[in-house]
């Protein structure tokens, strides 16, 4: 009997700026809207939306680790391609940078309750800074 399903996923996360990831996979973990997602090979495809968080791949014994930002997923049978706003590998990450801008984020938030606009905004910078410093939390583990 032939096996149907395919050996391994082609992974691809993009950016607006740049090429993230290309990669051949064994699995995905993708954070989206509605919680993570597991991916295999052979995947029923579906597309979703994609909340803050940290992407997971699994090459062989290795893991990656990639935060994400907001955006979509495509994934098929043997592929998955990631489209956010942004992502940063989580060897890419400045803690020290994540740190201030969560710091910053935090303060706003506790002095400035005047505009929506501006507490959605600090919100999310909020949500990307914790994002950042649990996804880097991983390559420390």
């Amino acid at each position: 009997m032939v096996d149907m399903f395919p050996a391994y996923i082609q992974l691809q996360i993009v950016t607006p700026e740049r090429e993230v990831a290309e990669e051949e996979v064994d699995e995905v973990s993708i954070p989206g809207k509605e919680g993570y997602l597991g991916v295999l090979p052979g995947h029923a495809p579906l597309i979703t939306e994609l909340q803050s968080g940290t992407l997971t791949y699994r090459q062989n014994t290795s893991e990656h680790y990639v935060a994400i930002h907001w955006g979509f997923a495509e994934v098929l049978s043997d592929r998955v391609i990631v489209l956010a706003e942004s992502a940063e590998r989580a060897e890419e990450i400045d803690i020290e940078q994540a740190e201030r801008d969560r710091d910053e984020a935090e303060q706003y938030l506790k002095t400035n309750p005047e505009s929506e606009t501006d507490i959605q905004k600090a919100r999310k910078e909020l949500v990307r800074a914790v994002c950042r410093l649990e996804t880097a939390q991983h390559m420390r583990s």
